[in-house]
């Protein structure tokens, strides 16, 4: 097997920068940054499209392209005229997930109806879709579990052929009778199917099985099973249908099979650079019409990579083209890319919140309107609208400029995996490996608040009074951290919501599993992302293991009999709770404490320490549990007791604590959405300063590894910014003196109120099971007032690249 790096050097992209630098310069001009340090430069015109776009169906003669919108808010069905690239019609369609094809007489469209566990069929009359017919599969969710995936075609012996994601398994079913011909076992999650040229035969993408099945369509069984990359999502097929090329999402890469011998002939890496790292996300797949050219949807990388695959066995990196927000989907249709991008052009602003005001309005725009939110701005449903790029497809000389583009675009580079920016004599090493004075992290999990919520209020930064809801009377000691230490307000989290957030707050990434799959749970339509196939890769914890760092963790990912992975087995205090709001923060506060001086004692401290403090959550305005305020202040007062009892202990010197919260999905933000308060505390720590460079999740856990001498999990830490201007070359060993709560930590919210009846049938045993927008309404009302007003929206794109803070290194 041959591996084809698409590495791109530099000698003719020079030559391509001399002679089109105007032309990468008209492009660039209207870059768009991102809040994770990444950039996005589209290429083509677009169309505006639905809540997370997974997959474009294309009908027999190009008339007609279809679009599944799959995300939390409204999920919709888009018709599209390819001739004049305009809608057609948009339907909406209450459960739905990636499965959509035309009939070979363009009179139909099939598509996948989620966890309704059926089949929709719309019939396409005077272009606008109408359901016309169901295909039953099992009974709705939550009493089923099918949730139909990839679906295939076979007219002309009237056969629909399905892959499911949560009973793993393919339907055969008959398109006349909706008789279940044949179910099969997947032995993992099906993500789609694909039929040869001839209909003999049948391939399917086992997302959670790192394979492809092959089904003998005449025997009706599965005739044999090929090994691919991580998390193999869609697939295309050379025109004879000699040569499959799976995307795997996990791996970076595509496998080319010969489908003839069945085995694999060369695998594409279609990374920027050589890496084995995550983070490209290589999950959509399209042939140019001649064959000879295979481009390929990079998500995570905001590009396609471009393959020359006209020599099998043999191909060549041809370059790379840049797109939008997390591309899905990628279709060829005569001299045109389409591609679906997951999230749009942009990140924006909430400072209307995720709060819906009483007036409905649609969330979903007509066609001409700009598509994005009118009046819900949910981070996880509804402000990240995804859009259609439409791209000529490009000549030599026009993807040299794309390249460049998209190199531009990317901080990552392979040098940044072994050395990060920084300054000499700094306690954040530059080199991976070089020694550090400090040597004990302590790493804190919170819950989903804004930067604007909490320390909006503070002057020193960039914040929003009118935004705030738990300003310094409620979170003293947040306060008195960040203006006795480091005040961050230029930091972003990197998760959208919880089932996503602490996987990058742990492990720099999520998978296209979890990506694509916890819109389902928070929309309240489905299981959604669990199971191994939702784990990273790798965590912090597991590069620990390997470079020889001592570690222990406390709630998060382990907690009681549940060890989410592995590594952690024997490294977790059984007794400390995971997410429980009827425990208090300051309860798991002693039960750390008496854990850490124990270790203390015994000189046994690990270097590693992580910890979950999940109580600034809260739960609404049940009647007779905690009001917002006194869960908010009980998370206060465990952060200042916990900092103070570490700054008054023996290792406080070589210590340093960073606090976050995995996303910021449940508040408002007038500059992002995604901007989320992050403490930082120790001996080497700055007192009294205000650092403006723009930082993520990842710049935390980059900042982690460089300390303990730790290399890079994911191409997202590895491009992240390490937070070493936050750091002085000389130790200040003054202790931090946590304040008393100013607000009665026993205070429950009444009963009989409006709020309290809204409150009342809300699930708060699990991380954001409750409808998100409910729960937002009902802190903002509780805090504010009943009648309070929510501030206008502002629609702005984010393109705060602030710049970095001045260099000097001096206290």
């Amino acid at each position: 097997m041959i591996k084809k790096i698409a590495f791109l050097f530099v000698g003719w992209m020079g030559m391509a920068s001399m002679l089109y630098a105007q032309d990468l310069a008209r492009l660039e001009q209207h870059r768009v940054h991102l809040p994770n340090g990444w950039a996005l430069t589209p290429a083509g015109t677009s169309l505006p499209l639905g809540d997370l776009p997974l997959n474009i169906a294309v009908s027999s003669t190009r008339r007609y392209a279809a679009v599944t919108n799959n995300g939390q808010s409204t999920q919709t069905i888009q018709l599209i005229d390819v001739q004049r690239d305009r809608q057609l019609d948009q339907v909406v369609i209450p459960k739905s997930w990636c499965g959509i094809a035309f009939s070979a007489d363009e009179k139909y469209l099939y598509a996948s109806g989620g966890n309704d566990n059926w089949i929709l069929r719309y019939a396409i009359r005077n272009n606008k879709l109408t359901v016309t017919d169901t295909i039953k599969l099992g009974v709705p969710w939550p009493e089923g579990a099918v949730s139909p995936a990839g679906i295939a075609l076979d007219d002309s012996r009237g056969l629909l052929y399905v892959v499911t994601k949560e009973d793993n398994s393919l339907y055969v079913v008959d398109l006349r009778s909706h008789r279940i011909l044949h179910k099969l076992s997947l032995s993992g999650e099906g993500y789609t199917c694909l039929l040869s040229p001839d209909k003999s035969a049948l391939y399917v993408s086992v997302w959670g099985g790192k394979k492809v099945m092959l089904y003998n369509t005449r025997t009706n069984v599965f005739s044999d099973s090929i090994a691919v990359g991580d998390h193999p999502n869609d697939l295309c097929l050379s025109g004879d249908g000699r040569y499959l090329y799976v995307s795997n999402a996990n791996d970076n890469s595509v496998s080319v099979i010969d489908t003839r011998s069945r085995k694999v002939l060369e695998t594409l890496n279609a990374a920027l650079y050589p890496t084995r790292l995550s983070g490209s996300t290589s999950n959509g797949v399209a042939l140019s019409d001649d064959g000879k050219t295979l481009y390929i949807a990079n998500a995570d990388n905001n590009c396609l990579a471009v393959f020359d695959v006209s020599r099998p066995g043999a191909s060549v990196s041809r370059g790379f083209i840049p797109t939008g927000w997390y591309p899905t989907c990628v279709r060829v249709i005569g001299k045109k890319l389409y591609v679906a991008n997951g999230k749009g052009f942009s990140s924006f602003p909430n400072p209307q919140g995720p709060n819906p005001t009483d007036k409905k309005e649609k969330v979903i725009a007509h066609e001409g309107d700009s598509a994005q939110p009118k009046a819900v701005q949910y981070i996880g449903g509804g402000l990240l609208m995804g859009s259609l790029s439409i791209i000529p497809l490009p000549t030599e000389k026009q993807l040299a400029v794309y390249s460049q583009a998209v190199y531009h675009n990317t901080p990552y580079n392979q040098k940044e995996e072994s050395e990060a920016s920084g300054a000499p004599g700094n306690p954040v090493p530059r080199r991976v490996g070089d020694p550090s004075p400090i040597k004990h992290v302590f790493y804190v999990i919170k819950e989903n608040r804004t930067y604007d919520q909490v320390l909006g209020d503070m002057k020193e930064g960039n914040g929003d009074t009118s935004l705030v809801l738990f300003g310094e009377r409620i979170t003293p000691n947040q306060h008195a951290i960040a203006r006795q230490f480091v005040l961050l307000d230029n930091f972003y989290v990197e998760g959208e919501v919880s089932a996503d957030g602490h996987n990058w707050s742990m492990g720099a990434y999520a998978t296209d599993f979890m990506e694509k799959n916890w819109p389902t749970s928070y929309g309240r339509r489905g299981k959604g992302a669990s199971g191994p196939t939702a784990l990273n890769k790798e965590y912090i914890w597991d590069q620990a293991s390997r470079s020889g760092v001592s570690f222990r963790t406390y709630g998060e990912f382990a907690s009681g009999k549940n060890v989410r992975i592995p590594v952690l087995k024997g490294h977790y205090v059984r007794h400390y709770p995971a997410f429980n709001l009827h425990i208090a923060d300051t309860t798991r506060y002693r039960i750390w404490e008496k854990d850490f001086d124990s270790l203390v004692a015994a000189h046994a401290l690990p270097q590693l320490m992580t910890v979950y403090f999940p109580n600034d959550h809260t739960e609404g305005v049940k009647a007779g549990r905690p009001t917002p305020f006194a869960h908010v202040a009980d998370n206060d007062l465990a952060i200042g007791m916990f900092l103070e009892h570490i700054s008054k202990s023996p290792v406080w010197k070589e210590s340093v604590v960073f606090v976050l919260e995995d996303d910021a999905q449940n508040g408002p933000d007038h500059v992002d959405a995604h901007r989320s308060p992050a403490y930082i505390a120790g001996g080497y720590v700055k007192r009294h300063f205000v650092d403006h460079t723009l930082y993520s999740t990842s710049s935390i856990i980059r900042t982690i590894e460089l300390i303990l001498g730790m290399p890079p999990m994911t191409q997202y830490d590895a491009a992240a910014t390490p937070m070493w201007r936050s750091f002085a070359a000389h130790v200040d060993t003054t202790d931090f003196n946590s304040l008393p709560a100013n607000v009665d930590l026993k205070e429950t919210s009444p009963g009989g109120t409006p709020l309290a009846r809204m409150s009342a049938d809300l699930d708060f045993s699990r991380e954001d099971v409750i409808p998100d927008q409910i729960m937002n309404n009902i802190t903002w009302k509780a805090v504010k007032g009943q009648d309070a007003v929510m501030p206008m929206p502002v629609r702005a794109a984010f393109v705060r690249p602030v710049k970095d803070t001045d260099d000097d290194d001096d206290d």
